[in-house]
């Protein structure tokens, strides 16, 4: 997230140097709720016990609430309503947590993508794939795929073994259902937008996030 620091940090001293407290507001509240959202990732990493509902806070937290600002600040420089900074920031928040989940399924790919694959399981990072087939599971095979990540996470066959678990179990589907209803929540948000072409990129940005290969 060093880019995603860096614009925080100059969106900050730009709104302090041009004393637009409106701007300041938004993006110290993404400031905090990344810092929030890398503390809870950390704390439920030492148990493996994240949830589904806590996923999903840690990635809003984290990712979304970065977009979010940024389209939030986009809208409130141009003087936007409230109303309407508030909606860019919902649709912001919607592609964070799309673009998110997308970076999720690439752990489970076959293709390179930019980052190592099954690299969040060598890490013990939970994630959606990984939290749904762990909801599916029986106690046996539930505490067999937990013994794997907390201790053999290391060995590149138990990591393929995780893996094979969570494609077999329907957690790639399933997630890539969840990355879909997003972008329809994106696009819808984006409906309510005036016609223009920087609404049809917007659009074809919302697209780009699922579709992205890397």
């Amino acid at each position: 997230m060093l880019v995603g620091d860096f614009l925080l940090a100059r969106g900050l001293l730009l709104s302090v140097d041009n004393a637009d407290f409106q701007l300041l507001q938004i993006v110290s509240q993404a400031v905090r709720e990344m810092s929030e959202g890398e503390l809870l990732q950390i704390e439920k990493a030492r148990r493996l016990d994240i949830t589904e509902a806590v996923y999903y806070e840690i990635i809003r937290q984290k990712t979304a609430s970065l977009i979010a600002s940024c389209c939030g600040v986009g809208a409130a420089s141009v003087g936007a309503s409230p109303e309407m900074v508030r909606q860019a920031q919902a649709f912001g928040e919607k592609v964070g947590m799309a673009f998110q989940i997308k970076d999720d399924l690439f752990d489970y790919g076959t293709a390179e993508v930019g980052k190592p694959l099954g690299i969040d399981i060598r890490e013990k990072k939970m994630t959606l794939p990984l939290i749904y087939t762990l909801q599916q599971a029986d106690k046996t095979l539930r505490q067999k795929i937990v013994y794997i990540i907390k201790n053999q996470s290391h060995q590149p066959k138990k990591v393929q073994e995780v893996i094979a678990f969570v494609k077999e179990s329907g957690g790639i589907a399933y997630t890539q259902s969840v990355m879909q209803r997003y972008h329809e929540e994106a696009q819808t948000i984006l409906t309510s937008f005036p016609d223009s072409e920087y609404r049809q990129s917007l659009f074809d940005l919302v697209q780009f996030t699922i579709e992205r290969t890397k």
